[in-house]
């Protein structure tokens, strides 16, 4: 179920820088992450998808070809139905598959964000993350769904045992997993300048959140490019497990232009 409150309408526009792109890893055969990058729609997408050959990469690509035809929103509100609606669409689509391979388990984490004029959501389900760096300061907005998150969440082990913990990978929550979609929504006001990280658990393996602010403080205000390459290079040397994607989109913030009277 998704539930969330959104949006009134501003008095100014919004652009966007981005920069993004994906890389198989060193381990795997088969890159299963798939990513939307569509500042028309409003709209940037993080896909991980599980389940091997012809099942992985169907789901992540199932939803990223839903997603890209959102189109051009009305407003924040038709933003939010027309992604929740194809979210739904894919995770029908998967289901389907799963049963034609005799029910294995397909499935797909995805985590998007939104942004209409001064306003952003965040819509996920899985481990895929976004974060955003504000004045120096680093803010994961997502909140994980796996089998270690819960067991943090409850006290039953350490943030130092979560580190090790053999089962920390897997997932309590992915689309087409469930009859319908189990996203969670956060969302809030962008400011001018203000940069978003969505990623793959292939490059928050490597990463603590502190470092990542340390990381962003010292590659910014640069070019996204920079601090993009860095990242996924950083991810590769430290063993590149996984496939690993990441988009960074920074935020640039203008006021309407004035209306003349004739």
């Amino acid at each position: 179920m998704i539930k969330s409150s959104f949006f009134k309408p501003c008095d100014s526009i919004m652009t966007y820088e981005t920069h993004s792109g994906t890389d198989i890893g060193c381990v795997r055969k088969l890159n299963e992450d798939s990513l939307l990058v569509a500042p028309d729609s409003g709209l940037w997408t993080v896909a991980d998808g599980m389940g091997g050959h012809s099942s992985g990469d169907f789901a992540s690509q199932t939803i990223v070809y839903e997603l890209s035809t959102v189109g051009i929103p009305t407003g924040a509100i038709d933003l939010r139905a027309r992604v929740i609606a194809r979210l739904a669409n894919a995770n029908t689509q998967i289901l389907t598959h799963a049963n034609s391979l005799g029910g294995q388990t397909v499935g797909s984490t995805v985590v998007s964000l939104l942004v209409y004029h001064n306003k952003f959501a965040c819509i996920w389900s899985g481990d895929s993350r976004i974060y955003r760096m504000r004045s120096g300061q680093i803010k994961r907005l997502t909140h994980d769904h796996t089998e270690v998150q819960e067991l943090l969440d409850s006290g039953t082990i350490s943030t130092k045992e979560a580190k090790t913990w053999p089962r920390k990978n897997v997932v309590t929550r992915a689309i087409g997993n469930t009859k319908n979609p189990e996203c969670d929504v956060v969302e809030g006001i962008v400011l001018d300048a203000d940069i978003f990280l969505l990623c793959s658990d292939g490059l928050t393996e490597y990463f603590e959140d502190d470092e990542l602010e340390h990381i962003f403080n010292i590659h910014l205000p640069g070019p996204l490019k920079k601090l993009y390459s860095y990242l996924m290079k950083t991810a590769l040397k430290r063993g590149g497990k996984d496939n690993i994607t990441a988009i960074l989109v920074r935020c640039h913030q203008t006021g309407l232009p004035e209306v003349r009277e004739l």
